[in-house]
């Protein structure tokens, strides 16, 4: 079913918003920005939700770059609210909007339509403003597998996300069964990490 165009996409568990992640290069990058602190399918939704308050059936990175910040923030904040910081997340998306529109003439698909190889995908994605090393990876796993974006060496690039049959990350969601996957190995990393720490400090608090 997954094809570069109408690509089948089930991050926000939501026909309407799944559908505008499928075909809109711009809310899928947006809704990657968004997943922090919030639940998965609260934060890619949220590109949608976004649309439809703006009166449209897409993101345009040129009115949103452009829109009145304090406007912007206000639009975020509407019950019910696209982020659970939805102040500090509308002013990234619009960071990110206008760097699309300074480097890119606001077409988000010019980020990876002709880059060459997985690093240097991988390169112009941590650029943006607000991805770091390990939401530039996930995107980019994102890419090569729902959306049949394949440079070299694109599993590579995008580290522990890359690899086939794995549950790690928004790049791995076909529906709900990989999702509770996913959301499991998030679970035991966390508490992993958490067991490590305590490890660390030792009995005592590591005195």
């Amino acid at each position: 079913m997954d094809k570069d165009t109408g690509v089948t996409i089930r991050l926000a568990q939501q026909p309407e918003a799944d559908a505008l992640l499928g075909r809109s290069p711009l809310a899928a990058l947006v809704g990657m920005l968004l997943d922090q602190q919030v639940p998965m399918e609260w934060a890619f939704s949220g590109p949608y939700t976004i649309a439809r308050r703006l009166g449209s059936d897409d993101l345009d990175a040129h009115a949103i770059a452009a829109y009145d910040p304090e406007a912007f923030a206000a639009l975020l904040s509407e019950k019910p609210a696209v982020h659970r910081y939805p102040g500090s997340m509308a002013k990234r998306v619009q960071q990110l909007c206008a760097y699309l529109v300074e480097h890119y003439g606001g077409d988000a698909a010019l980020v990876w339509a002709d880059a060459a190889t997985g690093a240097e995908l991988l390169g112009r994605l941590k650029a943006l403003p607000g991805f770091g090393e390990q939401k530039a990876q996930i995107f980019l796993a994102l890419l090569g597998k729902r959306f049949g974006v394949r440079p070299e060496g694109w599993r590579e690039a995008a580290g522990g996300y890359g690899p086939a049959n794995v549950y790690r990350s928004a790049a791995d969601i076909t529906g709900p069964q990989s999702l509770a996957k996913v959301r499991a190995h998030k679970q035991e990393a966390k508490a992993a990490a958490k067991a490590a720490k305590g490890a660390a400090r030792g009995p005592d608090g590591g005195a």
